[in-house]
C-alpha cells in the first residue's frame, strides 16, 4: 500500500521545492509535474509531487487524516486505561 500526503508548496527553486502540511515542512521534488507554483497543493509520495490537487480536495483529505490520527491516539490511550 502506498500513502500520498497533500502538501502546499511554499517555495520553489527549479525542480526542488519546500512544502508544508500541518506545520510539517518537507523538501520535495517537482520532476514529475509541470507548471507548479507557490501556493499549489500537490500529493507527495516518497518525496515527489505526483499530482496537483485543488485546494478543497487537499484540505478535505488533510482533515480526514487528522481525524484518523486523533481516533488512533484516543484509542491507544483508552486501551492503556483498562
Amino acid at each position: 500500500m502506498c500513502l500520498g500526503i497533500p502538501m502546499q508548496i511554499i517555495q520553489i527553486n527549479g525542480k526542488e521545492a519546500a512544502a508544508e502540511a500541518g506545520g510539517v515542512k518537507k523538501s520535495i521534488r517537482l520532476d514529475l509535474l509541470e507548471g507548479c507554483k507557490t501556493g499549489d497543493y500537490v500529493l507527495i509520495h516518497t518525496g515527489f509531487a505526483i499530482e496537483k490537487l485543488d485546494e478543497r480536495e487537499a484540505l478535505e483529505t488533510l482533515e480526514l487524516i487528522r481525524q484518523v490520527y486523533n481516533a488512533g491516539v484516543h484509542q491507544r490511550f483508552d486501551s492503556k486505561k483498562k
